[in-house]
């Protein structure tokens, strides 16, 4: 298999992943583990990971001037990204939250004009305006009711909040990552991560029952950690040494299509006239919002 094939194969997998983690943390939420309690253990265990990894590479002094952006990253992409995240996956559904992400693209458009004051054209501004309409369309009449999801509509706008706080700390990491390796920034980040979680989710970690967990919820606490956090992390990274960025990019849409037929497999989910009308104007939105004009012959 050639290098390109494996490539796109790790960038397969980690999509896979991303897209089975909707239902299986899903199903650990609030019986087994709060969202809160659960990102502390998802932070904690990647951290150990990346300490471990981080032996076998040299260490890097940081430059203190760095200080600030390091922690505005361990707090935008590993504190309030997550808990966003699993607090609306508990209150919503794994399809409505594997559709929502999509919108990180978007937002990451109009982070960047504010930002970075990078141009955005009348099809651009178009296709935010469609894909915010498809957001809004799941947030205001998506609430079918189920069980397990108490608050729907709540839970696609944290969903919004997790995508909002991804994407602006795409934009703080960006400067770190031409000057420090990935396995240093990862230990850092997320080590800042444990520090700052620890007073939101310890309560719910410490009401866990963890010397009775049953091996289904081991394994599943385990994925996410394992999986979740570290393993679509390395692969992606394995990935880009071969593929451009936007072809990385777009394996953001196989992730609903993944979690979806996922979540429909475990039962957690179904799908709905609302929730596909939606995914369309979301998909279209990014679609247009991220298109790239082709230069003239």
């Amino acid at each position: 298999m050639n290098a390109r094939a494996l490539a796109l194969l790790a960038a397969t997998a980690a999509s896979a992943i991303y897209g089975l983690n909707h239902s299986l943390a899903k199903g650990l939420m609030p019986h087994i583990i709060g969202p809160y309690g659960f990102i502390l253990l998802r932070v904690s265990g990647a951290a150990v990971l990346f300490w471990i990894l981080s032996i076998f590479y040299p260490s890097e002094k940081i430059d203190r001037s760095d200080g600030w952006r390091i922690l505005a990253c361990a707090i935008f992409g590993m504190v309030l990204n997550m808990n966003m995240f699993f607090k609306g996956l508990q209150l919503s559904t794994p399809i409505n939250s594997s559709v929502v992400i999509t919108l990180t693209p978007v937002l990451l458009l109009i982070l960047s004009a504010l930002f970075l004051k990078e141009r955005v054209g009348i099809l651009k501004i178009g296709g935010i305006g469609i894909g915010l309409a498809g957001a809004l369309l799941l947030i205001l009449f998506g609430a079918e009711t189920q069980p397990d999801a108490p608050n729907i509509p709540l839970g696609n706008v944290l969903f919004i909040v997790n995508a909002s706080s991804y994407a602006l700390y795409l934009i703080l990491v960006k400067p770190l990552v031409a000057k420090y390796s990935s396995i240093t920034l990862m230990k850092l980040f997320f080590l800042l991560a444990v520090v700052i979680n620890l007073p939101i989710g310890w309560k719910q970690f410490s009401e866990v029952a963890w010397g009775s967990l049953p091996f289904d919820a081991i394994w599943k606490m385990g994925f996410v950690v394992a999986g979740t956090t570290v393993l679509t992390y390395l692969f992606n990274i394995y990935a880009l040494k071969v593929l451009s960025p936007s072809t990385i990019g777009a394996f953001i849409y196989l992730q609903p299509v993944l979690a979806t037929l996922f979540a429909i497999l475990l039962g957690v989910d179904q799908l709905s006239p609302i929730r596909m009308i939606a995914a369309v104007l979301i998909f279209t939105g990014v679609f247009l919002s991220t298109r790239k004009k082709r230069d003239p012959a």
